[in-house]
């Protein structure tokens, strides 16, 4: 089963620190940037390291305590990682991006009540830049409790706010196979290839509907387009390793 994604978190930490670079104590966003580059580079351990000496010069800025927040989660530390978004929003309340982050941690931590209760009290939030993402990853949440009608209803929530989020459609696809509805999950990830037809996930996802419905030649069709899109990605590999393995 698919999993919330960190991914965006690390993007708007980045692009926090461009933003806001000329409040910062520049020995500290030097310090900060550098942990950055760990996390992109999967050297967890020194990116909290780093991201703490960062602290320790400016202790009260929030975007330093959702990068630590960033580097405990890829490093699975749950407890670390929910406490250092809590300092951000602390900080800075107004930070409501965290709570996209503090949400996830607290799911993938094993406390799903509470952090779907952090994603529907963020979804309303008019403040809110991301609403799309906040849906999505309530739809995670109940799909990874089995709830699937649920989950559809907050993944197409998530399209009506952003029709080229193509996440969004996959997990729609996951909760109908979960239903053992296949010809909705078929259909509704051809309505996001659509809209977004080189998105590898899609073509990676679509082909293997494609396979459990007995249309082998469609499938892999689109199992060659993921592989071709994202040749050296997770996605093109796992699109690769079902071609080696497709009937004859």
């Amino acid at each position: 089963m698919r999993r919330l994604s960190l991914v965006p978190s690390l993007a708007a930490v980045a692009l926090a620190s461009g933003l806001f670079a000329q409040s910062f104590n520049s020995e500290a966003e030097a310090r900060f940037n550098v942990g950055i580059s760990h996390i992109r580079e999967g050297r967890y351990d020194l990116a909290i390291d780093t991201i703490k000496q960062a602290i320790k010069s400016d202790p009260k800025n929030a975007f330093f305590w959702k990068g630590l927040g960033t580097a405990y989660a890829a490093s699975r530390k749950w407890t670390e990682a929910i406490e250092s978004y809590r300092k951000a929003l602390e900080l800075n309340p107004y930070y409501v991006d965290v709570r996209n982050d503090l949400g996830t941690a607290l799911i993938l931590s094993g406390k799903l009540d509470e952090g779907k209760r952090e994603f529907i009290a963020l979804f309303s939030d008019p403040t809110n830049p991301t609403p799309e993402m906040t849906a999505r990853n309530l739809g995670q949440a109940y799909l990874e409790e089995k709830n699937y009608p649920e989950a559809v209803n907050w993944f197409r929530t998530a399209i009506a706010r952003a029709k080229t989020y193509a996440e969004a459609y996959v997990g729609a696809s996951d909760a109908f196979q979960g239903m053992g509805r296949l010809e909705d999950a078929i259909q509704t990830l051809e309505a996001g290839r659509r809209e977004v037809p080189d998105e590898p996930g899609l073509n990676l996802a679509l082909g293997e509907v494609y396979f459990k419905a007995g249309r082998f030649s469609e499938a892999r069709q689109r199992l060659e387009a993921a592989a071709s899109r994202d040749p050296t990605g997770a996605t093109g590999r796992r699109a690769a390793e079902l071609l080696r393995n497709f009937p004859k």
